[in-house]
């Protein structure tokens, strides 16, 4: 398989235009926020009151007591600009998002408190994803006449993700910390080595697959270095490359992204009217539940749509993959998929991430090929995201100008990211240096979250805290 086929000089296209404008919003935004005269103060913003998420403990720390630095010039926003930068680049590569670096960072780094934490992790997630998915939809599929992005795929996962977001968002409030810490540390330590085995496995075969080609390429060679061509070989005739305006055109598929916003803002209208009812009240309750029915309507439409085409497939005798997932999709594949998906989100509300350090390690189980599974988990997590943030802007969870900053940095990081990393693949013809930089991410996450949790754990030990699980309600 051609994995490494990638794109061309007009797949990026308006390199120079993106630099401009990154740098532009970056510097301006930085201005902003670092002029004395601007009256917007870090530490009064809009106030509200708690919402029913419940997220009052969540990661064991006392979060009632909201802590928002004044942004400044120090070492401490230098390195989080720093490690910001690189964990977005890295994270939108591998199509993880980068939360489980960005919480830790800006709760230990910077000083913010972990509710705080995870709503600007979310904002950054949320400009990294877009700037990624902006810059995939102006990139052709390796191999295919198809979108880069599988559609089929993102609506199939989108809604559990957002659902799962919402239990994991629940469970954070009932799990103890250090529960929370062994059960994520165990997972991204299970992922990510399964990433990594997962690409040792694919550079094994680019190997091969190169090797083959050097062979064919020294054929077309006779001794004197001219190129030899048999009478049998026919020339073939040049494609015509695509503009990066006809490719973006390619690639969007407006029906399907309709049908992923009309998800979008139906979670976001739940999610803002539980906000207004009393924590588990009948209202908050039924306003809960509702998003099950709203999930697996969505869902489901689109596994019984794949199920139906794979198995009219087979009957035919037609081997080929109604997506880019190389499955045959049974019902107990669909199945796994839905709780995989659950499971996803869950991580996502337990850790402040966009739930792709599920997403991004699945698709390549499914057999997607590398390129296409980062433009898919990334166009996910720009939704599940981008929905965290409106909401938590209307709750006033973080510092607007603070939020600004990092989503400008996130935007740059996104895009160059996607740009160097394509562009070292193309040379190298090695696709599988995607998945390594999954793993890598992945593998960092746990340990800054096995490093944070410990940390943790052992203070609240020092200071005789409950350590239990808590009731919901109270």
């Amino acid at each position: 398989m051609w994995w490494w086929d990638t794109v061309g000089d007009n797949g990026g296209g308006g390199v120079d235009d993106w630099m401009v404008g990154c740098i532009l919003f970056s510097l301006g935004s930085t201005f902003f926020l670092s002029n004395p005269d601007n009256h917007l103060s870090l530490n009064s913003t809009l106030t509200h009151s708690e919402d029913g998420l419940g997220l009052t403990h969540i990661n064991g720390f006392k979060t009632s007591d909201r802590v928002w630095p004044k942004l400044k010039f120090s070492w401490r926003i230098v390195l989080a600009t720093f490690i910001g930068f690189f964990g977005s680049a890295f994270g939108t590569v591998g199509g993880v998002g980068g939360g489980g670096i960005f919480v830790p960072m800006l709760n230990l780094v910077v000083g913010f408190d972990t509710k705080s934490a995870a709503a600007l992790s979310k904002c950054m997630i949320m400009g990294a994803s877009a700037s990624s998915v902006w810059y995939n939809l102006r990139v052709p599929h390796p191999s295919k006449e198809v979108p880069i992005i599988d559609y089929d795929l993102a609506l199939l996962f989108q809604p559990m993700l957002m659902l799962g977001i919402t239990i994991g968002v629940a469970l954070s409030v009932v799990f103890p910390f250090w529960l929370i810490t062994i059960l994520i540390i165990i997972l991204f330590l299970g992922t990510s080595s399964r990433s990594f085995f997962k690409g040792i496995e694919m550079w094994k075969q680019e190997t091969i697959l190169n090797k083959e080609i050097e062979t064919q390429q020294e054929v077309l060679l006779n001794s004197n270095g001219e190129i030899h061509i048999d009478a049998e070989y026919e020339l073939l005739s040049p494609q015509e490359e695509k503009s990066g305006l006809e490719i973006l055109r390619f690639n969007l598929r407006w029906n399907r992204i309709l049908v992923l916003v009309v998800v979008w803002v139906s979670f976001l209208l739940l999610q803002i009217i539980k906000n207004l009812t009393m924590n588990c009240s009948l209202w908050y309750w039924v306003l809960n539940f509702i998003q099950i029915p709203v999930a697996f309507v969505v869902f489901g439409h689109e596994a019984v749509k794949l199920y139906k085409e794979s198995k009219k497939r087979r009957m035919d005798g037609n081997t080929e993959s109604v997506c880019e997932a190389s499955i045959q999709w049974s019902a107990l594949h669909i199945a796994f998929c839905a709780f995989c998906g659950l499971l996803g989100g869950t991580v996502g509300g337990l850790l402040g991430s966009g739930g792709g350090f599920i997403l991004g390690p699945l698709l390549l189980e499914l057999g997607v090929i590398p390129q296409v599974a980062s433009a898919t988990a990334t166009f996910v997590m720009m939704f599940s995201s981008s929905l965290s943030v409106v909401e938590f802007y209307f709750l006033g969870r973080f510092p607007i100008p603070y939020a600004f900053y990092l989503i400008a940095v996130s935007v740059m990081a996104g895009f160059w990211g996607q740009f160097f990393v394509r562009k070292i693949v193309t040379l190298l013809r090695r696709a599988s240096i995607i998945v390594f930089i999954l793993s890598a991410v992945i593998f960092a996450s746990a340990l800054t979250m096995g490093v944070v949790g410990v940390e943790k754990s052992l203070h609240m030990i020092h200071n005789h805290e409950y350590m239990g699980f808590l009731r919901f309600c109270s």
